[in-house]
Formats: structure tokens, sequence, C-alpha cells
């Protein structure tokens, strides 16, 4: 039987399976399902030190196999067993990692088999300090061993082409969650609620309030924020920072508090609390790494201030400077006054949040799977890539 008179068939590795992407599959499947193609999701566990985030989803469609893990250089190298009933797939989209070394047996079976292997991925490690290194050499080395890739975002694919791989070949993901709950929870804050938080918070209907929200790790910069923080609060002093979140840099916030009344740690908040902070704020100050929660910015119409040399996560793309965020260099001075530039200026205030209003219409989860499904079906018709 052939590829045109069967039901196609994709199958999606994950070596395992984020709460958060739970919603993407379910609905990826049954948009797939509506184009003639059975999509099947195969994930392992998470390694001991993933299971402590707690960010582990579950889909009972879904194929759970177990994953062999070795540690070496403290690094976890995995393998990820493939069922044998999905033998007979078309299609196999596999996550750019150089841990995953079943993979390779994957890439290295195009030599022969009809089926495609598809990436999914970054194209490089935003985060790698060492973008020279061996790790990201190989990397580079196989970016062009596949059939077709799913960009995260257009970072990715402006990577794949300086690597020369086929523009055609690519589709942009637009990386992004679902974000209908939390536009509800913002949509359902009450001024009576806010006014309750600007009593415990000892602010005034004038307050300038900036948000940070996000877990507290080295790599947010934190003491960057305090100090950008400080400057903003000489300039205008009914200016107050919130910080959501907790984790292992949190003794930074923790020691700046006791002498700066004016800096709010609140722990971690979710649902319409932390909807209630971000409908209280003026600015999102994140100078350190930037990820998927700037979608959070774009929902809650709240511009973000980040700097342009942190190790932001791809979805910093979304970020345009003076467009819907700021974007600074890497100086505090620098930061602070253009935050505080911002503040000072209503009209460009106004415009710069409308802007990242509209852009949450474009980077959305009903979008990203629109893209993925496309992107499923151009890969099946088109030929194998040599």
């Amino acid at each position: 039987m052939t590829i045109s008179n069967r039901r196609r068939k994709v199958v999606v590795l994950q070596h395992r399976l984020l709460h958060y992407r739970t919603s993407l599959f379910d609905q990826l499947r049954a948009r797939c399902l509506g184009e003639g193609i059975d999509l099947h999701l195969v994930h392992g566990q998470p390694t001991s030190i993933e299971l402590g985030k707690r960010d582990t989803g579950v889909l009972d469609w879904a194929d759970a196999v177990t994953n062999r893990y070795v540690t070496i250089g403290g690094r976890d190298i995995l393998w990820q067993p493939f069922p044998k009933q999905h033998r007979d797939a078309d299609l196999v989209i596999v996550m750019q990692e150089n841990r995953l070394i079943s993979n390779y047996p994957q890439l290295l079976s195009r030599l022969w088999s009809p089926r495609k292997i598809a990436y999914w991925g970054h194209g490089v490690n935003f985060q790698s300090t060492a973008r020279s290194g061996i790790r990201e050499g190989w990397k580079r080395l196989m970016m062009n061993r596949v059939d077709w890739w799913f960009a995260y975002t257009q970072s990715t694919v402006d990577i794949l082409r300086a690597a020369r791989y086929p523009e055609e070949r690519i589709t942009c993901l637009n990386n992004a969650i679902d974000n209908h709950a939390f536009e509800r929870d913002l949509a359902a804050c009450s001024e009576d609620q806010l006014a309750v938080l600007r009593k415990e918070l000892g602010l005034s209907l004038n307050s300038q309030v900036a948000l940070f929200c996000g877990s507290l790790y080295t790599e947010k910069r934190l003491g960057f924020m305090i100090e950008a923080a400080d400057r903003i609060r000489e300039a205008l002093p009914d200016f107050h920072l919130v910080v959501i979140g907790d984790g292992p840099a949190a003794a930074e916030i923790r020691d700046a508090c006791p002498s700066r009344p004016w800096v709010h740690w609140v722990g971690v908040k979710r649902g319409r609390e932390k909807a209630a902070y971000f409908r209280l704020s003026q600015v999102v100050l994140n100078p350190g790494a930037v990820g998927l929660h700037v979608l959070d910015s774009f929902c809650a119409g709240v511009p973000m201030a980040t700097t342009e040399d942190a190790r932001h996560g791809p979805e910093v793309a979304y970020l345009h400077h003076g467009h819907n965020g700021l974007v600074t260099n890497g100086s505090v001075d620098s930061y602070a006054t253009e935050v505080l530039d911002l503040l000072r200026t209503p009209g460009a205030y106004e415009t710069m949040r409308d802007h990242a209003l509209n852009d949450a219409q474009h980077y959305t989860l009903a979008n990203m799977i629109g893209r993925f499904t496309d992107g499923i079906e151009r890969c099946l018709i088109a030929s194998k890539f040599v």
C-alpha cells in the first residue's frame, strides 16, 4: 500500500512530556486527523533533576516508553526506544538535541528508508557559553541531515538560512502556549480586587509599578534588575517593583527587600492572582533571559524591557525594540533610562502597549498548530532531501 491510498502516519518523539505541551499535542492530533494524517506521540520520562520541576504532563493516547540515561561529565545522555508499531511511519519528528543518541539511528535510516525525518528545535543552543565549541559544532554538522525543519521562531529560520538549509523545507512555528486561561484571568480581575491589592502593597493610584514574573535564577540578572530599579526609583519617588516567582537565586531578592520597602517579593502566583499583578503594572522588568513568558507581557499589554546581550531563549525574537517592548544594550544606565523615558511618555507608552496586545493575537497556540499541520502536510508530499 502506498502513501497515496492509505492514511499517512506521523510520529513525534519527545524525551519527556511537559504539561504546557499537552494542549498543543491534543489539538495538533485533531487537526491532523481532519487532514487524513494519524499523529502519534512517543515520550519518555524526566531525569531525576527534571522530575523536581514538577512540570510533567499526561496524555492517555500517547505512547510512553522507558528512557535510558547515562550521565557523562555532568550531562545526561539519553536513549529513547522507538516502538515497533510505529516503524511504518511516513514521517518521524525528533527534537534537535545532541544528547538524544537515539536520534542517530533515525537519521542514518534515511540512507535506505522512504521514511522522512524532521527536526524540531532551535538550531543552536541559545544558552550556550561556547558557541564555537565541540557540541555546537556537532549540532551545526547535523543541521542539514533531515528532510524538514520545524523551527521554533524566526531566529531559528535565520540560523538555518545561514547554514544553507533550503528555506522551502522550513516551517516557522512561532512557538506558543495556550494563553486563553491567562486572558480570561486578566478580564476577570475586578476593580475591587485591584484596590485591595494596591492597599496591601502600599500603592497610590498614581504609583508606577514594574513587575518581574518568572523563576529566580542567575541568568535572569536579578542584581542588574535591582540596580536599575534603584535608579528608576530615584527619578520616580512613587515607583514600585513587584517580584513574582521563586528559585535558586531568590536570596538576591530577599536580601534587597529590607532596605527597599518599595520592592515587594510576593512568591509564586498563578491564575487570577498572577493576572491581578499584571493589571497593576506598567512595565515588565526582565533584563535577563527571555523565553515564552514574553507572551504574558503581550497578553496583558504590559511592555517588557530586556537587554540584547542576555542568554535568551528563541522567543526573544518576538520582542522588537520601540515597537512592543524595549531591548537595550547591556548597561544598567541605558536600561534604567529607556524604562524611565517610556514611563514618562504616555503617547509612546500607549502605542507600545497597543502593539503588544496586537502581537498577542499573532503568537497563539492556534496559529502554531496551523503552521505545524501545514508543515507536516508539505513535508509528506515533498521529495526526500538529499
